[in-house]
């Protein structure tokens, strides 16, 4: 009789292959697809009044798969609960195990880190029980969000309109966006003025410097009078060196990512949003096909808020800075980064798993995506450990009449880190940096002119993903798994609407957060929501009951709920809706942006008595390749995205592609791309023009012919996306189930 194999149980078929690999014959390694069993849709699920008890069902859609396990669980003798290493997947596993009925001495506890061989079989050598309280945190979380979801949301069905959801950290994130707003529209413009002197030496060069003040005491012009009277005192006189200062500046590396860093850097450079950014850093931690090596995991775990790196990963990064750049570029101790207060600090930071896996190497592997991704994860790393950028540095005063004007430049001296990453930045400098000529103390200047220049001190910027995501990790509101689902569920609701890549609130988002202000100022408060993220690490740590916790928080809220259902009695809060700049071709209303079930239209607000509805029209770059006349964006019926000639069926020119703002250098007509993510290739669609590329070159993947009952061949249809692989859905459906 054959030797009953251990079984072990991950999330996902892609980290399932790369662990069966690692792990040989004595060991089936299967997939759970995330979560088996949870709270039911239909209803809240929790006895509050029976101590919060959470009422969990098995995932309706995952029956077969469900006895599938329990059968094969039956003939292991053990089984390894192996799924993510954090709060979500201890509790799948604990689920798993109650689930599959497994007994203690059965059921065992290992996580994963990063998906190598080393960290695979020393893991299985070293398994665990079940973390009850990392449990408890997320079933506290998990119940506490469920009560606030579904007790807040009919309200705002009620109050306001169907179809919104309330909840814990989406109510906040949503008020630090509506709170923005209102801190723009009530900013008052300050005028104050600039002033450069551009000044020349004797013997030729000339530099500009800009007005700092009297003496070493920093002036601010804040009119034009301010600007004539140095102007005036100036005018004729003499200009001096007073100070020349050199010296050398260095910069440090940027720390390696946490979650919420590399959300914030992929959305900056790459222009990823965070759901994307983490859908695809799950790919590269499940495993990648890499030619030679088979699937790989070439990143480390990526939902963590440490910066601590294993002494391993340090060790092999010097050794591989000092064969490739040399000593220069290597300090002389590894650089050790401090994990923020507060911080859960159960992983290292991400990171790649070999160090040694460049890019470069890998790239024929990869997706466009995940290069682009991966090489962002190992720059930064590398570079974290690499020596300082150095430059030389020159500050130059010149004084004129007790007026100081002041000149800085730096160069670059040594790269150091630069070499291989330098940090990208949210709002650029607007200083003045131009070489300098070579000037003594005492040299005197010619004024050649004076460049006044008005300026107003502007309002905040409006978030964007990247930096709400930066607010919010500093605020203490959510935690790493969170970020990515929040932004992406209040912008799903119509809270928040992305305008390029600033994040405004809408008129319904800012009614709702005037709502929930006025009736639960605890629930939106940003100091309430951080002590409760602390409550929920304090079950994690043992310290709390997670029982307790939501019994003190049920207390208050549902007094606040039973005192806005009587203040709220008989009132509906109107949304005011979002005025155009058209004109209502029957009646002449000014019209509104309306949302149906394929997107927004244009409405006219005389509706019963006046019906007119139009479409949005966006014009795309580019011109009709046919009459030369403007591409428009269209939706279709079904909700598809096609893109048409403005002259419509005078025309006749119609694509699935999209236009580019690029124009053919052969033809000169426009060139499109093929619809999807990344950076695609375009391509000219001209079929006169030499650069021609036939639909079946730009990309799309056609069905393969098969034969019928008749033994005929069937022709091969187009379609319009790309295939997904079955392991590709199913990293996907695992970052899908972390997002939930």
């Amino acid at each position: 009789m054959a030797k009953a194999k251990d079984l072990v149980i991950v999330e996902s078929p892609a980290k399932a292959k790369t662990i069966e690999k690692y792990l040989g014959g004595n060991y089936k390694v299967t997939a759970s697809m995330g979560h088996l069993r949870d709270l039911p849709k239909s209803k809240m699920g929790v006895d509050i009044d029976n101590g919060f008890e959470p009422q969990y069902i098995p995932v309706r859609d995952k029956a077969e798969l469900i006895q599938e396990l329990k059968k094969e669980a039956k003939s292991a003798k053990t089984v390894y609960l192996a799924t993510d290493p954090d709060r979500e997947g201890e509790a799948i596993s604990w689920h798993l195990k109650e689930l599959l009925e497994l007994p203690d001495g059965k059921a065992r506890r290992v996580t994963f880190n990063e998906i190598t061989k080393k960290v695979v079989t020393e893991s299985i050598q070293a398994p665990r029980d079940i973390d009850q309280n990392l449990v408890d945190a997320q079933q506290a979380r998990r119940i506490l969000d469920r009560i606030v979801g579904y007790t807040l949301s009919p309200l705002l069905w009620r109050k306001v309109k169907r179809g919104l959801s309330a909840g814990r950290v989406q109510s906040v994130a949503t008020r630090m966006v509506v709170d923005r707003e209102e801190e723009i529209n009530s900013f008052v413009k300050e005028e104050y003025w600039l002033l450069d002197a551009v000044l020349s030496r004797t013997d030729g060069g000339s530099f500009t410097a800009r007005f700092f003040g009297k003496g070493e005491k920093k002036q601010d012009l804040k009119c034009r009078e301010d600007v004539d009277a140095v102007i005036d005192a100036t005018k004729g006189k003499d200009f001096t060196v007073s100070a020349v200062k050199r010296g050398e500046k260095q910069r440090s590396p940027a720390p390696p990512f946490i979650t919420s860093t590399l959300q914030q850097e992929a959305s900056r450079r790459l222009s990823m949003t965070p759901r994307r950014t983490m859908s695809i850093a799950q790919q590269l931690y499940e495993g990648v096909e890499i030619a030679g090596q088979g699937s790989v995991g070439l990143i480390t775990y990526m939902r963590t808020d440490s910066l601590r790196l294993s002494e391993e990963a340090l060790s092999a990064a010097r050794s591989f800075i000092g064969e490739r750049y040399g000593s220069a570029y290597l300090p002389s101790q590894p650089r050790r980064y401090k994990t923020k207060a507060g911080a859960q600090d159960a992983h290292e930071a991400i990171r790649p798993t070999d160090v040694r896996l460049t890019p470069e190497l890998v790239r024929k592997d990869l997706t466009q995506e995940q290069y682009r991704l991966y090489r962002l994860i190992w720059g930064r790393f590398t570079a974290c450990q690499m020596s300082n950028a150095v430059y030389d540095s020159v500050s130059v005063d010149v004084e004129s009449v007790g007026y100081t004007f002041r000149a800085n430049y730096s160069e670059l001296k040594f790269p150091g880190y630069t070499a291989v990453y330098e940090e990208a930045r949210d709002e650029e400098s607007d200083e003045i940096s131009n070489p300098l000529p070579s000037l003594a103390e005492g040299e005197k200047l010619q004024l050649d002119k004076m460049l006044p220049d008005q300026q107003f001190t502007q309002p905040p910027a409006r978030y964007t993903e990247a930096t709400l995501i930066r607010a919010m990790e500093e605020k203490g509101i959510g935690r790493p798994s969170t970020y990515a689902p929040t932004i992406t569920t209040i912008t799903a609701h119509d809270y928040v609407l992305k305008e390029g890549k600033y994040l405004r609130p809408t008129p319904l988002g800012e009614v709702v957060t005037e709502l929930m202000k006025e009736h639960f100022s605890d629930i939106v408060d940003l100091k309430f929501t951080n002590q409760m993220e602390s409550e929920l690490d304090g079950i994690e740590q043992g310290k709390a009951a997670w029982r307790d916790v939501l019994q003190e928080f049920y207390g208050g809220f549902h007094e606040e709920m039973e005192k806005a259902e009587r203040e709220l009695d008989g009132i509906r809060v109107k949304v005011p809706d979002i005025l155009s700049d058209e004109r209502c071709e029957v009646c002449g209303r000014q019209m509104v942006v309306k949302k149906g079930k394929f997107g927004q239209f244009l409405a006219c607000p005389g509706f019963p008595e006046c019906t007119f509805t139009k479409p949005i029209v966006i014009e795309m770059p580019g011109k009709c390749p046919k009459c030369g006349s403007k591409i428009l964006k269209r939706t279709s019926k079904k909700g598809y995205v096609f893109y048409a000639c403005e002259r419509g069926t005078d025309c006749g020119f119609i694509t699935w592609d999209v236009p580019t703002k690029d124009f053919c250098p052969a033809c000169g007509k426009t060139l499109f791309k093929k619809s999807g993510r990344g950076a695609l290739k375009p391509f000219c669609i001209n079929e006169e023009c030499v650069n021609y590329v036939p639909e079946d070159k730009r990309g799309y993947h056609k069905k393969a012919e098969t034969k019928d009952g008749e033994g005929k061949k069937t022709g091969a249809k187009k379609s319009p996306a790309k295939k997904t692989s079955t392991k590709k859905t199913a990293a996907k459906k695992t970052a899908a189930k972390k997002e939930s």
